[in-house]
């Protein structure tokens, strides 16, 4: 796994007489083997900050990084791979399971051994590999981010960028993925960029967190360090709004949310 680093980046949409600054001089860093939370409310900037990373938002100015190389832009392997929000619109429901989890897997394998790596990244996800012979319309919802989530480790990715992935799920299945990307991150190692508007969910899975205002990095650092004494305003409101929150204490267990979005 590798660092990913944000170095002073701009993202802005509209014309030059009316521009729109959505992201706004971004400087952020998700160590190697480490997950940073990123944190806001919606329209913060911290899903175009996603999709600039993945080249899905055009860059104005700075750099994206890769262990200190600008990340690729082209190519079939892409060291960086997104999980979406909503799991209903993120696969496609012509294709089984096991076709868009195989999609992404770097070329030169046998079919046969497609097959297998597609097996053990459902195994991974606990989920039955027989589920590769399905459409995702049999599928619920968590069961579809789990494929998600596979389908994105399938590209063997360096980070991986998951954009409030648990905030469409029913709160009965959230704690369940949560515990699931929290399993992977320790067994695998992984670098993630984890994106949320929930603190109690990002103090649950990040080691480091960054809360995000207005298309601007406001504060940052260690997640007890950010959440026990937060310095900015806006980082208190987002804390007074997490219900039962005790700032001087860690959430021993996955933190059942209600989805705000």
């Amino acid at each position: 796994m590798k660092e990913l680093r944000f170095d002073d980046v701009t993202v802005r949409y509209g014309t030059v007489r009316r521009p729109f600054t959505a992201v706004d001089g971004v400087s952020l860093v998700v160590p190697a083997g480490q997950v940073v939370g990123l944190v806001g409310e919606s329209g913060s900037g911290k899903s175009t900050l996603a999709r600039a990373a993945v080249g899905l938002a055009p860059i104005h100015s700075g750099q994206i990084l890769l262990d200190g190389q600008p990340v690729p832009r082209r190519g079939r392997v892409r060291p960086l791979q997104m999980v979406f929000q909503d799991p209903y619109s993120s696969l496609d429901p012509r294709m089984t399971i096991g076709e868009s989890v195989a999609e992404p897997i770097p070329p030169g394998s046998s079919r046969a051994e497609r097959r297998e790596e597609v097996a053990r990244l459902l195994a991974l996800v606990h989920l039955d590999p027989s589920v590769a012979t399905a459409l995702p319309g049999r599928l619920s919802g968590g069961q579809r981010q789990r494929v998600a989530l596979a389908r994105a480790l399938a590209g063997q990715p360096q980070v991986v960028i998951a954009d409030e992935i648990t905030s469409a799920l029913d709160v009965s299945i959230q704690g369940a993925v949560l515990n699931l990307v929290r399993e992977l991150q320790r067994e695998l190692g992984l670098s993630m960029l984890f994106i949320s508007h929930n603190l109690a969910v990002v103090r649950y899975v990040a080691s480091h967190v960054a809360v995000m205002y207005e298309g601007r990095i406001v504060e940052q650092g260690p997640v007890e360090q950010v959440l026990v004494d937060p310095q900015h305003d806006y980082t208190r409101e987002l804390l007074a709004a997490v219900p039962g929150n005790r700032p001087t204490s860690a959430t021993p267990h996955a933190p059942r949310t209600r989805s705000t979005s």
